[in-house]
C-alpha cells in the first residue's frame, strides 16, 4: 500500500489547482501534477493514471463552461475526437506494458522537452485565419496526439490547441474551446485503459479532481474574459522547477546517467 505523507498530499492538491487553471487557459497541466506526484513518492505509471482521472474530471467541468458558452463545434470535431479516443486507448495500454524504470528515465526529459516547446513557440493568433488541413489532416493529427496522451500525457492541451490554430486556422479561444472536447476524448480513454489495468489511486485522484475543478473553472473564466495571455510563461517555470525538483531525488535514473 502506498503511503504519502499530509504534507505530500497538500503539496500535490496545490498543484492540482494550479494545472486546472493553466490546463484550462494553455493546456499542459500535467506538466505541473505529473512531476508533483512523482516527487512524492508515486510510482510512474500510478502517477500517470492517478493524474488521468484528475485531469479528465477538471477537464470535464472546462469543456461545459465553453459549451455553455458557445465556443465548442461538437459536429465539426465529433470524427477527431473519435480518433483522438481511438489513439489514447492504444497509448494508455501500450505504457502499461513499459518498465517503469525506463518511464522514470524518459519523464524528465520530455518534461524538459515539453517545457522548451512552450518557452520557445511564437504566439497564437486570436482571430479565425485559412486553415492549412482538413476534417481529415485534422482528425489524423488528433489521432496521433491521442496516442501521446494515453502514453504521457502532459502538453496535450497545449499541442491540440497549437493544432487547431497552427494547422486548423481557429482563433485562440475557439481552439481552447474545442482542445477541451478533443481532450475530454482523450483523457476518458486514457482513464479507461489505466482503470482496466487497476493503476489508478483512486483517494488521491478524486482529491486531486476536487482542486483541479476549482482550478479549471477560473481558468476557463480568465480564457473566456482576457484570451490566454500569461499562461504560458507560469507553464514554463513551473515546469521547470517541478523538472528540477523530480530530478533531485538521488534515485532517478537520469542523475545515475550523469554521475
Amino acid at each position: 500500500m502506498l503511503e504519502v505523507s499530509f504534507d505530500a498530499v497538500l503539496f500535490i492538491v496545490a498543484m492540482a489547482f494550479v494545472a486546472g487553471g493553466v490546463d484550462a487557459i494553455a493546456g499542459g497541466g500535467g506538466l505541473l501534477t505529473i512531476p508533483a506526484l512523482m516527487a512524492a513518492g508515486v510510482p510512474p505509471v500510478a502517477a500517470l493514471a492517478t493524474n488521468k482521472l484528475q485531469s479528465t474530471i477538471g477537464t470535464a467541468s472546462a469543456f461545459l463552461r465553453f459549451h455553455r458558452a458557445g465556443h465548442v463545434d461538437l459536429r465539426a470535431f465529433a470524427v477527431a475526437a473519435a480518433a483522438a479516443f481511438g489513439g489514447s486507448v492504444a497509448g494508455a495500454t501500450a505504457v502499461q506494458f513499459v518498465d517503469t524504470a525506463f518511464l522514470a528515465l524518459v519523464v524528465p526529459v520530455l518534461l524538459i522537452a515539453m517545457g522548451l516547446y512552450f518557452l520557445l513557440a511564437p504566439p497564437m493568433s486570436e482571430v479565425d485565419r485559412q486553415a492549412l488541413l482538413g476534417r481529415a489532416g485534422l482528425t489524423a493529427v488528433a489521432g496521433c496526439i491521442g496516442f501521446y496522451d494515453g502514453f504521457f500525457g502532459p502538453g496535450t492541451g497545449s499541442f491540440l490547441t497549437t493544432a487547431l490554430v497552427a494547422l486548423g486556422g481557429l482563433g485562440l479561444v475557439r481552439a481552447i474551446a474545442n482542445t477541451k472536447f478533443l481532450n475530454l476524448s482523450t483523457n476518458l480513454a486514457g482513464l479507461i485503459a489505466m482503470m482496466a489495468g487497476g493503476k489508478v489511486l483512486w483517494a488521491l485522484g478524486l482529491t486531486m479532481a476536487v482542486a483541479n475543478v476549482l482550478g479549471n473553472q477560473l481558468g476557463a473564466w480568465i480564457a473566456l474574459r482576457y484570451g490566454g495571455k500569461g499562461a504560458r510563461l507560469l507553464l514554463v517555470i513551473m515546469s521547470f522547477a517541478l523538472t528540477a525538483k523530480l530530478l533531485a531525488d538521488p534515485a532517478n535514473p537520469v542523475r545515475a546517467l550523469f554521475g
